[in-house]
């Protein structure tokens, strides 16, 4: 995954910011061919991620989560 609007190395100071960011970016945007999402990071920061997403992606996730 590549972003031209976001200074990645001054956004990787904040360890919490930039996993969630990179999380978002993944999700909303897809992944790069072989990178995958952890599902821990996922489970982790789903109350903060779900409300971020598109209803319809979010639902999507949720099922792919908890089946």
């Amino acid at each position: 995954m590549r972003n031209w609007s976001v200074d990645e190395a001054k956004l990787k100071k904040f360890p919490r910011k930039y996993a969630r960011w990179k999380l978002e970016q993944q999700v909303s945007y897809g992944l790069d061919k072989g990178e995958k999402i952890d599902r821990r990071t996922l489970l982790k920061h789903w109350q903060w991620l779900r409300p971020r997403l598109d209803p319809k992606r979010a639902e999507l996730v949720k099922f792919l989560l908890w089946g």
